[in-house]
This record gives structure tokens, C-alpha cells and sequence, in this order.
């Protein structure tokens, strides 16, 4: 009972914890783990043991398995060099700086020491990104530190079992060598094995509750047989949930696709809350065993001071270097400055500190081992977690653009439109009834105009159309809600049906066109990538046009109308409405006269659209 309790309030502290960290913008791991320095000095708090068993069978492999299977594989495959040279190379790299200066003040043998390194070498996923994600960093350089961060953990851990073998007999550099590479090499295999299985049976599961129980199997199925036969656990997880991620849209059905989304979200939050604040729970008996351990104070503030620097340190001495030479090769200053920002994002938590207590209860001054990882771990939270921020300002890095997101996004769903309405032409039959057919252009046209609506800066207050359905008909279903619960509290109605009536409102209200606040106009211009190398009408079109009306859509006040934003010919300068609009003044005004090219004239806007090719530019 008393676990029970434990385990419930520390859940519910974490959880509250977090949202309060959300709320304020502050780093999450850095507020929990304060707090858990803080309570750990509290005399109603029992002395918390994080079982290293727990972390490394329990906590890992899910918390892999959830970033893995968001990994995008192509993002991955184009970043694989620099993947590679900072999840292996960088982690040895920070793992011997940091064993030489604790071999240098710790009467340790130089194998402690190097397993000490191992452990506090790799940076932590959630603590970087989730600053990265808070601050707005490229989306280059978050996409380099996950994937970096999904690798490293293995390096690390193969590089400290090594380091313990060491300590304990004799392990030559081949020997090491060899090990790595068949953990690397057996933990690929194992994953892409695991996920071949998984990939089969995926495909006969449509039940989104057994396809979600399925995938919470996936990171241990892949992580016990890997560690079984002596490859990296670690491999196989990111392996598998690489590989199940990016073939999901083909294998899973769109119901278990939200499901697993949803379920392994929440599991991702409440496990990370709760190990950081576990963290700060255990400051407390690590610093009194550490103070106990017969080492004099000099040395033990030394050692408290020296290593935590150079593991911050060790990340750019390696980094800049690299980063500079790439501006050499003509790269570009931008290398430069992302190479700051990836040495700067070093953060360390939860593999570190499991990581420490695999270390042999016999191992020379474990316990000041222990305060030292326990250190590193709070000292970047602290010093990189915080000064993060500032550094990309000062850097003037740009984020993603939400607006441009929002342009991105409304392209593609426009290309998508337009092969599901080929689709529906060629399935269409003679009896399929008109009203079916329709229904699905105006649900396909609804759509594609609702991402469309997102853009824009119209001066006009005027909801556009898509906000006006959001609206109406989140109030209808409403009252429709309220007219089920009424009957259900009636009782004249079997449970069941009122379940089911109530699940399809719900289901309705959950996919209906969201009108995103945060994706709307934004101060700064937005531009589009260009695509003329594939469409040569955006390559003969002009860039600029003198309108032919400044008041707006000529058409539209001739009708009587309200336009919802505004494009105009680069052939003749007309300026028309949008398809959201109600007159769809700028697609007339190119079938009428077939200029294939026109152009967003809302403020703050530039970006063309060739009507034939579909392409934005």
C-alpha cells in the first residue's frame, strides 16, 4: 500500500509540476528536477533508490521506442554523417576529456574513471528538445539532436560495460572495438527482425485496441532478445520503432494510428516527468554518502567543479572545430552558427543516472562517482538548459514559421485534394446518386479551402467561412450532446446505444477543421521554397505585377460580395478572390482567360501558384 501511494504521489507531482513548467515557459526536466532537490531535504520525504533495472528495462526502451517511432527516416538518412559523428564519435570523445580529469583528482584507476565518462557523456533527448521544441530552434538542428540523442545512449552504455570489464581484468582496444561492433551490428538486426514480425501481424490487426496493445510490446520485444544475445538493446528499440513508424501510414489503420499516437504520447509524458523529479528526489542521500566517503573536502569541490565543466565543455571543443570547417568548405556562415547551438545543447538526465548505478558496489569511491554523474546532470540542466535560449537569440536563428508551416501544409492537402477528386472520377459510376457525389466534392473543397484560410492578413474582422462552420457547428453538437444526456439521465434508453451516439459525437467533434490561432499571420514576411526547376510557367512568370485594383476584388464588390484573401494575375495584373471566398474570383478569372500563374497580394505575403502544374513557388 505504501508503494502504491508513493508511486500515485508522485505521478500526480510530477504531472502538476510540468503543467506548471508549460504554463510559466519554463524547462520542464529543469523545474522537476529543482523540485525534487528541493523535497528530498523535506523530513516527510522517504529516501528515494532509483533501481537502475527499472530505468534501463522499464523507462528506456518505451521512452526510445516513442521518440524512435516520430523519427522521421528521411530527415535521418540525410543527416546520417553527422548523426553517426556526434552519437559515436562525440560520446567517446566526452567520455575520455571527462575520464582524464577525473583520473587527475580522484584516487580512481583510469578504467573508473573511463566508465564515469561513458556515463555522463551522452546528452539527454527530452532535456534538448524539449528546449529545443520551447525556444523555436530550426528545425535542422532539433532533427540532429533527436536522432543523435536516439544513438548515443548506446555508445555510452557499451563504452561503461567495457569500462567495467576493464576495471575488473584486462580488455584490449580490439577487443573493445569488436564488442561495439557486434552490439551495433546484432541490435540493427535485431530491430529490423522485430520489426519485420510486428510489420506482419500489423497487418492483420484493424482493432485499434489490440494494434495499440501490440505496440506497447514493440520496445521491450525488441530490446530483451537484443540484450540477451549480448547486442545493444538500445539499436534494436530505435531500429524497430524507426522502421514501424515510417511504414505505419501503410500498415496501421487511420483509427490505431490516432490511438497509438494518443496513448504513447501520454506515456511519454507522465514517464519523463516523473523520472526527472525522481532525479531530484535522490540528491539528498547521494551528497550525505558522498560527504561520508573519507574523501577530503578540497578535492571533493574540486571534482564537484571540474567535471561537471568539462562535460559541458568537452561538446563544443569537439563541435566548433567540425562546424568551422564546414564554413571553410563553403557551408556557409549559417554552419557556423548551428554548430554553436548543437555544442551548447548538452543537457544530461535520465541514462546518466541510470547509467551510474550499474557501476560494481566495489568500485573505488562510488559514492562520490554517484554525486559527480548526479552533478553533471543538474549543472546542464542548469547552466545549458538555461542560457539555451538566449544563445539562439543572440544567434538570430529562426525557427519554423508557423504561417509558412500553414502555407506548406494547405499545398499539400491541395495536391492531395486533387488525386483523391481524380480518384473519385474514375470510381464514379452511372448509378452512383448525385447528391453522393456532391457531398464529397464540396467535403473535399471544404477542406483544402480551410487550410488555404489560414493564411492571410485581412484587415477585415470578419470570420472566414471555415471559422463560421467550426463555430455553428461546435454549438450544434453541443445541444445534440445535451439531448443524449438527457435521455441517458432519463433512463428510457439502454446504456449501450447511448454510448455509442455519444462516441460518434465525439468522433465528429474531434475531426472537424480546427482553426489554428497559432498558425495565422505573423509579423514577419512569408515566403515559399521555390519550385521553378519543375514548373515552367512559375519560371516565365514575373515576380511582381502593377494590380489593376487597389480596393480589393473588383468582382466582389461588383456582386455584393466578401472576398477572404487575395490573389492576383501575373499575367494581367487582375485581382480576384480565393477559392474560400464565396465568388472564387482568382480560379474564374484563370479559367476564363488560362493565365496560369498568380500570386498572394495579402500583406506580408510572397508566394505564387501555377493553377496548371499545382505547384507552389
Amino acid at each position: 500500500m505504501h508503494v502504491a501511494v508513493g508511486l500515485v504521489v508522485l505521478v500526480a507531482a510530477a504531472v502538476a509540476l510540468a503543467a506548471l513548467a508549460r504554463r510559466a515557459g519554463l524547462s520542464e526536466p529543469l523545474v522537476l528536477t529543482v523540485a525534487g532537490v528541493a523535497a528530498s531535504y523535506l523530513p516527510f520525504v522517504p529516501q528515494v533508490d532509483l533501481d537502475p533495472e527499472v530505468v534501463l528495462l522499464g523507462l528506456l526502451p518505451p521512452l526510445l521506442y516513442t521518440a524512435a517511432i516520430r523519427t522521421s527516416l528521411l530527415d535521418f538518412r540525410k543527416n546520417a554523417a553527422t548523426i553517426a559523428l556526434l552519437s559515436v564519435v562525440l560520446v567517446l570523445f566526452s567520455t575520455f576529456v571527462v575520464a582524464g580529469v577525473v583520473w587527475l583528482l580522484l584516487p580512481v584507476p583510469f578504467a573508473v574513471a573511463v566508465a564515469l565518462g561513458a556515463v555522463v557523456a551522452p546528452p539527454d533527448a527530452v532535456a534538448a528538445t524539449a528546449v529545443a521544441r520551447r525556444i523555436g530552434m530550426p528545425r535542422r538542428i532539433v532533427t540532429i539532436l533527436e536522432d543523435e540523442s536516439l544513438f548515443n545512449d548506446a555508445t555510452a552504455l557499451v563504452a561503461l560495460r567495457t569500462a567495467i570489464a576493464a576495471s575488473a581484468g584486462s580488455v584490449s582496444v580490439w577487443q573493445a572495438g569488436g564488442d561495439f561492433v557486434l552490439a551495433a551490428g546484432g541490435g540493427v538486426l535485431v530491430g529490423v527482425a522485430v520489426a519485420g514480425v510486428l510489420a506482419m501481424l500489423r497487418r492483420r490487426i484493424t482493432d485499434p485496441v489490440l494494434d495499440t496493445t501490440l505496440s506497447f510490446l514493440a520496445p521491450f520485444a525488441a530490446y530483451l532478445p537484443a540484450e540477451q544475445v549480448h547486442a545493444s538493446g538500445v539499436i534494436a528499440v530505435v531500429v524497430c520503432g524507426m522502421i514501424l513508424g515510417h511504414g505505419a501510414p501503410r500498415w496501421q489503420s487511420a483509427a490505431s494510428r490516432i490511438a497509438e499516437r494518443t496513448n504513447w504520447r501520454t506515456v511519454q509524458f507522465i514517464l519523463e516527468s516523473s523520472v526527472f523529479l525522481v532525479i531530484g528526489l535522490q540528491v539528498r542521500h547521494i551528497v550525505e554518502d558522498a560527504l561520508a566517503s573519507g574523501l577530503d573536502g578540497r578535492t571533493l569541490v574540486a571534482a564537484a567543479i571540474a567535471v561537471p565543466v568539462a562535460a559541458m565543455l568537452a561538446r563544443p571543443l569537439f563541435v566548433l572545430p567540425w562546424a568551422w570547417l564546414n564554413r571553410r568548405r563553403g557551408r556557409g556562415e549559417e554552419s557556423l552558427r548551428e554548430g554553436l547551438v548543437v555544442s551548447w545543447a548538452g543537457m544530461r538526465g535520465v541514462v546518466t543516472v541510470a547509467a551510474v548505478l550499474l557501476l560494481p558496489e566495489e568500485t573505488p569511491q562510488l559514492a562520490v562517482l554517484k554525486l559527480l554523474a548526479l552533478l553533471v546532470v543538474a549543472g546542464t540542466l542548469l547552466v545549458q538548459g538555461s542560457t539555451l535560449a538566449p544563445v539562439v537569440r543572440a544567434l538570430k536563428l529562426r525557427g519554423p514559421s508557423r504561417a509558412e508551416d500553414a502555407l506548406q501544409k494547405a499545398n499539400l492537402l491541395q495536391r492531395a485534394a486533387a488525386a483523391g477528386s481524380a480518384e473519385l472520377e474514375r470510381r464514379v459510376t452511372p448509378e452512383t446518386p448525385e447528391e453522393v457525389v456532391r457531398a464529397l466534392r464540396e467535403r473535399l473543397t471544404f477542406r483544402t479551402n480551410a487550410a488555404w484560410e489560414r493564411l492571410g492578413r485581412a484587415e477585415s474582422e470578419s470570420a472566414t467561412p471555415t471559422a463560421e462552420y467550426r463555430r455553428l457547428r461546435l454549438a450544434m453538437l453541443a445541444a445534440e450532446r445535451e439531448t443524449v444526456l438527457r435521455a441517458r439521465d432519463e433512463g428510457a434508453l439502454d446504456y449501450e446505444i447511448l454510448q455509442a451516439v455519444m462516441a460518434r459525437l465525439d468522433l465528429e467533434e474531434s475531426i472537424i477543421d480546427r482553426f489554428d490561432e497559432a498558425e495565422v499571420a505573423e509579423p514577419e514576411p512569408l515566403t515559399a521554397p521555390e519550385r521553378a526547376e519543375s514548373c515552367a510557367h512559375l519560371r516565365a512568370a514575373p515576380l511582381v505585377r502593377v494590380p489593376d485594383s487597389v480596393d480589393g476584388c473588383a468582382a466582389c464588390l461588383a456582386e455584393g460580395l466578401t472576398w477572404v484573401h487575395l490573389r492576383m494575375c501575373l499575367a494581367c495584373g487582375n485581382v480576384g478572390c480565393c477559392d474560400s471566398s464565396v465568388g472564387n474570383h482568382a480560379s474564374k478569372h484563370y479559367a476564363a482567360e488560362g493565365h496560369p500563374v498568380m500570386r498572394s497580394v495579402e500583406p506580408g505575403e510572397a508566394w505564387r501558384w501555377c493553377f496548371v502544374d499545382e505547384l507552389l513557388g
